[in-house]
């Protein structure tokens, strides 16, 4: 028995192959296009890169305005490291500095206002925390040198722009590192006119150092979800040791001043070469 002969397939003479037909080598224009024009869900894909494009521009802008507000606060920082009085109104140069600086500050804040409202405050908090953090510390040591007490949260909320929400965990982290340029003005003080009696200041310092130590030390950083967020071990750390050295620094007056000449202060380079 004969076996049956494969199908020849005659070729259609009538229709030539054009090459533009595979998808594969069409404009990638034409075909979004063409995809666009026949695809329902295209529209709704649209929309979600619009608003990826939309948050991605608004984190950007957040994170480099934080940026530039921690920097002019350690400006402000360093020019109130000049001051040489406490509880008293600062230098008019001082003062001057500090209020440009300030305004700078409020500029950036005020305009990145729009993107911290609403669900974004949340959103973005990240992203802006570190600025806060060392606005206030800049704004609780300028309150600290011209009266002499805390900033409250109250106080430090009206000092924001634009309706941008304060959140108390940056507000106490700030306070925590406000703690380490009292240390550093009170250093200074001993240094250029000892400890004094117990109404000095850098005895005043000390108290208050203290005082802020206890109410740190009270805190419970472990419950409520860690709201302090994970550098509170740290800072809780470097607060203990700035109230220590202040300690040290007026023990050494009070306690080997008497057996020293007239003038004598704490070597602080030792101690700066030591940390």
């Amino acid at each position: 028995m004969e076996e049956p002969q494969p199908k020849r397939h005659r070729p259609h003479h009538g229709h030539r192959h054009n090459h533009h037909d595979n998808p594969r080598e069409r404009d990638p224009a034409k075909t979004a296009e063409l995809q666009a024009s026949t695809n329902p869900f295209m529209p709704m894909f649209l929309t979600f890169r619009e608003e990826l494009d939309s948050h991605h521009d608004r984190r950007e802008r957040v994170i480099k305005a934080s940026r530039d507000i921690t920097a002019l606060s350690k400006k402000m920082i360093f020019s109130l490291q000049r001051a040489r009085k406490l509880n008293a109104p600062l230098p008019a140069h001082l003062q001057k500095e500090i209020s440009t600086r300030h305004a700078e500050i409020n500029s950036h804040l005020t305009a990145i206002s729009p993107d911290l409202q609403s669900l974004n405050a949340n959103r973005y908090q990240r992203q802006i925390s570190g600025g806060l953090q060392e606005l206030m510390e800049a704004l609780c040591f300028q309150h600290y040198l011209t009266t002499g007490t805390l900033l409250s949260h109250t106080a430090a909320q009206a000092m924001i722009p634009g309706g941008i929400e304060l959140t108390i965990p940056d507000y106490v982290l700030g306070v925590f590192d406000f703690t380490g340029e009292l240390m550093r003005f009170g250093i200074t003080m001993i240094a250029l006119g000892g400890a004094g009696d117990e109404s000095g200041e850098a005895n005043r310092i000390l108290l208050d150092l203290r005082r802020l130590r206890e109410e740190f030390e009270g805190l419970d950083t472990y419950s409520s979800n860690g709201f302090l967020g994970k550098d509170v071990d740290r800072k809780m750390t470097v607060m203990r040791q700035c109230v220590e050295k202040v300690e040290n620094a007026v023990y050494g007056v009070i306690v080997r001043g008497s057996e020293k000449p007239k003038g004598w202060v704490p070597d602080l380079e030792v101690r700066a070469e030591e940390e």
